[in-house]
C-alpha cells in the first residue's frame, strides 16, 4: 500500500452499477471532490480491503474520515480459517463468480489498468463489496458478532492503517556492524564443522548434511532415508541429536545464524521505503485463525528473542531524531486468561498475591515451600504452565525438557492436581466444542472446529488442542486490540504528538517526544491495564529506550 500509486477508483453505489475514475493525471478540482466525499460523515464507504484504500489515500494527500465497512474483515469474523479475498467470499455468500482479477500493473504497465476489460473488473469489486455489505451485516448479527465488528475489528482498521503509514526507523549502519559480525562467527564455526566432519560439504544442502551425520559418522544407525533417498535432518530431528556429536550443535548454530542474516539483518535494509526513510510493515487482520494480527515484509512477530543475536536486531530499530521508543507489555497474560477463565482458585490467588506464578506453580508440584524452589523445578514448572494448557502430552513436555517421560508425567499430573479448576476446565471447553463446533473468546469471537468430532484420532486431538488454545490466544487478541483502539483514539483527542508505531504478540512499541512521556505512559498503562476485568487484573511492564533493545 505504501508504494502503490493512486491510478484509479472504482464506486458503485447500487448493485449491478459502478463507474470508474481515472485518477492519474490530476485535477486539483477532482481532488477536492474526492476529499469531500471521503470526509463526508453522512456516508458508508464499504471496501474489501479499507486499510490499503486509507493508506494510498492519505498518501494522495486525501483523509478517510468517513465511516467505512470492511467486507473482508467481516467475513473473516464468520468463517476465520476460510479463504477471504473476494473472489471466494462473493461465491460463498452470493453465489456469484467474479471475472478473473486483473492484479495492480507493474511500473511500464500503466495501460493496462485503462484497458475495458480491467475497468471492468475493478468496477466488478466495487459493486460487489456493496452487495455483500447487507448480507454480512445481517449474518454477523445472526451470529452474535457484530459488536465485535462494530467496537473492536472495524476501528482496528484505521489503528493498523495509521501505524503502517507511520512506519519505523532502522539503522542500517548498526545492521551492517552486526552482518559481518555474525558471518565472521559463521566462517568460524563452518571451519569447525569442516574439520569435525574430516570434509568440506555444502552445510546449506540438507542432503549433504543427512550424508555426513548420518552416513559418514553415523551417529545414528536407525535414521532412516526419506522417498528422495535422502536423510531428514529438520530442525527437531538434530535437536534430538544435539547432544550426540558436537558437529550437529555447529550446524544447528550455523542454520540459526544464516535465517537471522537472510530473513533480518541483510533483508530490512531492502525493505526501507525511499520516501520516508522508514521500514513500513503490513499487518494483516484477517489472517490467523485465533484472531491475533500478523506483519509482513518483514515479519515483525517473528523477529527472534529467545537469542541473544536475534535480540540485537532489535538495537537496529531505533527512535526518530530527538525521540525516545517506548514499550509496554502484558506480563504473562494468556495465564492470566486461563485463571480467569478457569476460575481456578489457587491459579488467581498466585496472581492476587504478586507471586512468581511459575515459582507458585513448581512449589505446588514439587512439594515444597515457594523459597525452596529450585531454579530448574521453576523452569520445568514454567514450561508446564505454558505447554499444559495448550495440550502438551508426556512425551511432547518429556522432548522438550530433555527429561524421563515419567518425570513429564509426574509433571502433569501435579500440575492438574495444584489446578483442578484449570482440568475442569479443559474438559468442559472441549466437550462443549464437540456440541456446537466451535470455541468461543471473552468478546465472542468464533474458531470453527469441523474436525472436533472426526473418527481420526491425530485429526480430533489437533481440534481438541485448538478448542483449548483458541479461547485463551483469542482472548489476549481481543484484549490487545481494544487497548489499541482505545490508546489510538486517546492520541488523537488529546493532541499527542507521539505514535503508537509497532505491535509485536503481546506488546505495544511507540515513538515519543520526550516532554510526552510521562503523559503517553501513564495513559497507555492505564489503557492497557483496563482493556479487561476478570478475575486477575492485566499486568503491564514497560521500558524506555533509545532503540527497541534497550526500551524492552
Amino acid at each position: 500500500s505504501m508504494t502503490s500509486e493512486f491510478a484509479g477508483l472504482a464506486i458503485s453505489v447500487e448493485p449491478g452499477n459502478a463507474l470508474y475514475l481515472n485518477t492519474i493525471n490530476d485535477n486539483s478540482n477532482f481532488i477536492q471532490d474526492l476529499k469531500r466525499l471521503f470526509c463526508d460523515a453522512n456516508i458508508t464507504i464499504v471496501s474489501h480491503d479499507v486499510k490499503h484504500d486509507y493508506i494510498i489515500l492519505k498518501n494522495a494527500g486525501i483523509d478517510f474520515t468517513a465511516k467505512y465497512y470492511d467486507t473482508s474483515v467481516a467475513y473473516y469474523l464468520l468463517q476465520p480459517e476460510m479463504k477471504n479475498d473476494l473472489t471466494s467470499v462473493a461465491f460463498n455468500i452470493l453465489g456469484y463468480r467474479t471475472m478473473d482479477y486483473i492484479p495492480e500493473a507493474k511500473s511500464g504497465q500503466k495501460t493496462m489498468l485503462f484497458s475495458e476489460d480491467a475497468i471492468a473488473k475493478y468496477g466488478e469489486r466495487a459493486d460487489i463489496s456493496l452487495r455483500l455489505y447487507d448480507s454480512l451485516r445481517e449474518k454477523l448479527t445472526v451470529e452474535g458478532l457484530s459488536s465485535l465488528m462494530t467496537d473492536i475489528e472495524l476501528p482496528f482498521v484505521k489503528v493498523l492503517a495509521d501505524m503502517e503509514l507511520v512506519g519505523v526507523r532502522v539503522d542500517v549502519g548498526e545492521l551492517a556492524v552486526l552482518s559481518r559480525h555474525l558471518t565472521e562467527r559463521m566462517k568460524v564455526m563452518e571451519q569447525e564443522v569442516y574439520r569435525l566432519a574430516g570434509m568440506e560439504f555444502n552445510i546449506a544442502s540438507p542432503m549433504q548434511v543427512g550424508e555426513v551425520l548420518f552416513g559418514k559418522l553415523g551417529i545414528d544407525k536407525k535414521a532412516k532415508r526419506t522417498k528422495k533417498g535422502g536423510y531428514s535432518t529438520t530442525e527437531d530431528i538434530l535437536e534430538k541429536h544435539r547432544a550426540t556429536h558436537p558437529i550437529v550443535d555447529y550446524i544447528l548454530k550455523i542454520r540459526g545464524l544464516r535465517k537471522l542474516l537472510t530473513t533480518y539483518i541483510n533483508a530490512l535494509p531492502e525493505l526501507i521505503n525511499r520516501k520516508t526513510g522508514k521500514i513500513h510493515t503490513s499487518y494483516n487482520q484477517t489472517v490467523t485463525a485465533t484472531g491475533r494480527i500478523s506483519s509482513t515484509n518483514p515479519n515483525l512477530q517473528n523477529i527472534p528473542v529467545r537469542t541473544d543475536d536475534g535480540r540485537e536486531i532489535r538495537r537496529a530499530f531505533i527512535a526518530d531524531d530527538g525521540d525516545l521508543f517506548y514499550s509496554a507489555d502484558y506480563s504473562q497474560i494468556e495465564l492470566r486468561i486461563i485463571a480467569d477463565l478457569s476460575g481456578d482458585k489457587d491459579m488467581i490467588e498466585s496472581f492476587l498475591s504478586g507471586a512468581d506464578i511459575h515459582q507458585a506453580t513448581a512449589a505446588k508440584i514439587y512439594g515444597v515451600p515457594i523459597d525452596e524452589v529450585t531454579p530448574d523445578q521453576r523452569r520445568k514448572a514454567k514450561t508446564a504452565n505454558f505447554g499444559i494448557i495448550y495440550g502438551i502430552s508426556a512425551f511432547g513436555l518429556s522432548e522438550r525438557l530433555s527429561i524421563p517421560r515419567a518425570e513429564a508425567k509426574m509433571l502433569i499430573d501435579g500440575y492438574f492436581q495444584s489446578y483442578p479448576q484449570v482440568k475442569s476446565y479443559i474438559e468442559k471447553t472441549i466437550v462443549k466444542a464437540q456440541e456446537s463446533g466451535y470455541v468461543t473468546t471473552i468478546k465472542g469471537r468464533k474458531r470453527m472446529l469441523p474436525d472436533i468430532n472426526s473418527n481420526n484420532a491425530v485429526v480430533r486431538g489437533y481440534a481438541e488442542r485448538n478448542a483449548v488454545n483458541a479461547p485463551i490466544q483469542g482472548s489476549a487478541a481481543d484484549i490487545i486490540k481494544i487497548a489499541m483502539v482505545n490508546i489510538a483514539r486517546r492520541l488523537d483527542a488529546e493532541n499527542f504528538k507521539s505514535r503508537m508505531i509497532m505491535q509485536v504478540h503481546d506488546e505495544l512499541v511507540f515513538n515519543v517526544k520526550p516532554d510526552e512521556l510521562e503523559r503517553l505512559m501513564a495513559m497507555v498503562e492505564y489503557e492497557m491495564g483496563n482493556a479487561y476485568h476478570g478475575h486477575v487484573p492485566l499486568v503491564v511492564s514497560s521500558g524506555i529506550g533509545h532503540n527497541w533493545l534497550e526500551a524492552h
